[in-house]
C-alpha cells in the first residue's frame, strides 16, 4: 500500500500470539524501510520466528503494555481527526501458525465527524505514514494497562491493596475484648478484678425493677387476697338470699293471692323467684334420692383412676357448668320479664318460652348439683383416707392450676374474671367442708374433730398460697400493677351497691342454686338424726321448731353479712372519690 501525499496516517492494532509492536519496530529499523510483515504470514518460516519469540517473551515480561500516541492528521476533504488507541499485547500459542486477532479502536471526530471502528484482516501487513521523528521516538511505556477515553485521556493506575493482617485488625477492633493467647491465670485475675461475676447473664437493676420485686412479694398478694375474700362474702350473701329472702318473698306472694282471692299477673321479680325455687326444689328432691354411701364406695373402691384425677376432672366440669348455668339463668330471667310485660294476645308464646327456659334451667342445675356432690364426696374420701391421698390431691390440683395459668398471656379483663372465678372456687370449697363436717357428725367414731380442723385448715391454706402465687406471677409476667386489683375491688363494691354503670359492667356472676342443693341435701340427715323419737305430731312440732330456728339464724347472718358488705362498699367507694385514687395505692 502506497503512502498518500496528504500526510494521512493509519494505525492498526495487531494482537498476535507470535508478534508484537516492539519486534516489528526493531525489524523495520534494521531494514531501513517502512514496510512491515505480520508474524502470522505463512511465507515466513517457523525456524526464523523461534529466536524472536524468545526475545519477545523477555520484552513482554519487562513491558506489559505500550501506548503509541498519534498526531492529528487531515484527510482530503480538510477534516481534522484525533485518533487515540490503546495497544494491549497478549500471547496465545495455539499452533505453529497462530492467527492474528484484531481489536477495535476508537476514532473521535474533532470537527463534527462520526466515530467508526476499523478492523484489518488477519494475516495481512500494515503501512504507517510518514511521521515526525519526535513522534516515532515518543513511545510511552506504562506498567498498567490504561483505559481508552475520548480525546486521549487516560486513567491513572489503581494502587494494589495491601494484604490483610488479621491480628492487627483484631487488635485495633474496640469490640475485641479478649485475646486468644491469654493465659488461664491472667484470665482468672481479670475476672477477679471485673467486679460482678454475673454481669454476662444479669443486668443492672433500676428503680422500676425494685418496685416490681416488692409488688410481687408484698403489695399484690394482700390486695389479691382482700379482693378474693370480699368476693367470697358476696357469694355468701347471694347464697343466704336464696335460702332466706327468696322463700320469704314467695310466701308473701302466696299470702297476698290467698288473702285478696284475685289473680294478678306476677311481676318479673316474682316470676324469677318462682323459677329459682322450682329449680332448687327439683334439685333437692333428686339429690335426696341419691345414695351418698354408694357413690362414696364407688369412688374409693375403683383403682383405675386416682382420686386427684377424678377431683380435677370434676372441677373442670364444675367451671363449665357454672359458666353455662349463668347464661341459662339470665335467659330465664329475660323470659320472665317478657312474660310479665307482654300483651294478652302474645301470652301463649311467652308462656311456652318461659316453660322451655325453665326446663332447661332445671336440667342444667341438677347436672351441676350432681357434679358438686361428686366433687364433695371425692374430697371427703381423700380426707378420710390414710394413704396421703389428700396430700396428693392438693399437690396435683394446685400445681396444675399454677402451670395452666401462670405462663399464659392475660389481659386486664381476663385477670378480672380470673379473680372472680377464684372467689367462687373458694366458696365451693367452703360448701365441701360443710358437707364433710355433716358426714363426720353422722358417721365418724372416736375423736375426729381435731383431725377435721387440721385437714380443713390445710386445704384452705393451700388454696390461699396457690392463689397468691398465681396472681403475683400473672401480674408480673403481664405487667399488671397492684393498683389494678384495687380497681377490681372498687368495681365489686359498686356491684354490691348497684351503682355500677351499665356500659362498664364487669360483675361477679354466681349461681348459688347448685351449692344450696348440696348443702340442704347433706344437712337434712343431720336434722333427722337429732329429732326425738316421739309420735308424729310431736315430730312435726320439732321439725317446725328446728326449721324456724334455722331460718332465724340464717336471716340474722344474712342481715349481718349484707349490712357489712354495704357498709364496706360505701366506705371504699367514697374514699376513692375523695382521694381521686384507690385506697391501697401504696
Amino acid at each position: 500500500m502506497a503512502l498518500r501525499s496528504g500526510r494521512r496516517k493509519l494505525s492498526y492494532e495487531i494482537l498476535s500470539g507470535n508478534s508484537s509492536v516492539q519486534d516489528d519496530e526493531e525489524e523495520a529499523a534494521a531494514a531501513g524501510g517502512i514496510f512491515y510483515r505480520s508474524n502470522s504470514d505463512p511465507i515466513r518460516s517457523h525456524a526464523a520466528a523461534t529466536p524472536r519469540r524468545k526475545r519477545r517473551k523477555k520484552k513482554r515480561s519487562a513491558i506489559p503494555n505500550s501506548s503509541i500516541p498519534e498526531s492529528a492528521t487531515a484527510d482530503e476533504n480538510g477534516l481534522e481527526f484525533n485518533f487515540s488507541q490503546t495497544v494491549l499485547c497478549s500471547v496465545a500459542d495455539q499452533s505453529s501458525f497462530a492467527a492474528a486477532e484484531l481489536r477495535q479502536r476508537t476514532v473521535n471526530a474533532g470537527a463534527g465527524g462520526a466515530s467508526s471502528d476499523e478492523t484489518a484482516p488477519s494475516g495481512g501487513g500494515f503501512m504507517e505514514g510518514e511521521a515526525n521523528a519526535e513522534e516515532d521516538s515518543a513511545v510511552e511505556l506504562s506498567t498498567a494497562a490504561p483505559v481508552a477515553k475520548p480525546n486521549g485521556n487516560l486513567v491513572t493506575k489503581l494502587k494494589t491493596a495491601e494484604s490483610l493482617d488479621w491480628q492487627r485488625v483484631m487488635a485495633e477492633d474496640p469490640n475485641y475484648m479478649c485475646s486468644v493467647d491469654k493465659s488461664p491465670l491472667k484470665y482468672f485475675m481479670e475476672e477477679m478484678s471485673n467486679g460482678n461475676s454475673l454481669r454476662s447473664t444479669t443486668t443492672l437493676g433500676n428503680e422500676k425493677e425494685r418496685e416490681r420485686v416488692y409488688d410481687t412479694i408484698f403489695r399484690l398478694p394482700w390486695r389479691c387476697e382482700l379482693l378474693i375474700d370480699v368476693g367470697i362474702f358476696v357469694c355468701f350473701d347471694s347464697f343466704l338470699s336464696l335460702l332466706t329472702i327468696m322463700p320469704t318473698r314467695i310466701l308473701m306472694t302466696l299470702w297476698r293471692l290467698v288473702h285478696t282471692r284475685q289473680f294478678k299477673r306476677p311481676s318479673p321479680a316474682e316470676l324469677s323467684d318462682f323459677g329459682c325455687f322450682t329449680i332448687m326444689a327439683c334439685g333437692v328432691i333428686l339429690l335426696e334420692q341419691t345414695d351418698i354411701s354408694l357413690i362414696y364406695h364407688m369412688i374409693r373402691g375403683q383403682g383405675t383412676i386416682k382420686l386427684y384425677v377424678v377431683y380435677n376432672v370434676l372441677e373442670i366440669f364444675d367451671k363449665l357448668c357454672q359458666s353455662f348455668n349463668g347464661d341459662v339463668l339470665q335467659t330465664l330471667f329475660n323470659s320472665a320479664d317478657g312474660l310479665a310485660s307482654c300483651p294478652t294476645e302474645n301470652m301463649g308464646f311467652w308462656i311456652w318460652r318461659f316453660t322451655c327456659d325453665q326446663a332447661l334451667a332445671v336440667t342444667a342445675s341438677i347436672l351441676h348439683s350432681f357434679i358438686l356432690l361428686a366433687q364433695a364426696i371425692t374430697l371427703s374420701t381423700c380426707i378420710v383416707a390414710h394413704n396421703n391421698a389428700l396430700f396428693a390431691l392438693l399437690v396435683s390440683n394446685n400445681f396444675a392450676e399454677i402451670k395452666s395459668n401462670v405462663f399464659k398471656r392475660y389481659s386486664k379483663e381476663n385477670i378480672h374474671s380470673l379473680v372472680y372465678f377464684d372467689s367462687i372456687e373458694r366458696f365451693h370449697i367452703s360448701a365441701f367442708i360443710i358437707f364433710i363436717l355433716a358426714q363426720n357428725i353422722l358417721e365418724a367414731e372416736g375423736p375426729w374433730f381435731e383431725n377435721f380442723i387440721f385437714n380443713a385448715g390445710l386445704v384452705f391454706i393451700c388454696e390461699i398460697i396457690v392463689d397468691i402465687v398465681k396472681h403475683s406471677f400473672i401480674a408480673k409476667f403481664n405487667d399488671i400493677k397492684p393498683i389494678a386489683y384495687s380497681e377490681f375491688l372498687e368495681d365489686l363494691c359498686k356491684q354490691t351497691l348497684n351503682i355500677q354503670p351499665e356500659a362498664a359492667k364487669k360483675n361477679l356472676t354466681f349461681i348459688p342454686i347448685a351449692p344450696a342443693c348440696v348443702v340442704i341435701r347433706v344437712l337434712t340427715p343431720v336434722y333427722a338424726a337429732h329429732l326425738p323419737h316421739s309420735p308424729l305430731p310431736w315430730k312435726l312440732f320439732w321439725i317446725l321448731i328446728l326449721f324456724a330456728m334455722t331460718y332465724v339464724m340464717l336471716t340474722s347472718l344474712k342481715v349481718l353479712v349484707g349490712m357489712g358488705l354495704q357498709k364496706h362498699a360505701s366506705w371504699y367507694v367514697n374514699r376513692c372519690k375523695r382521694r381521686k385514687h384507690h385506697l391501697h395505692y401504696d
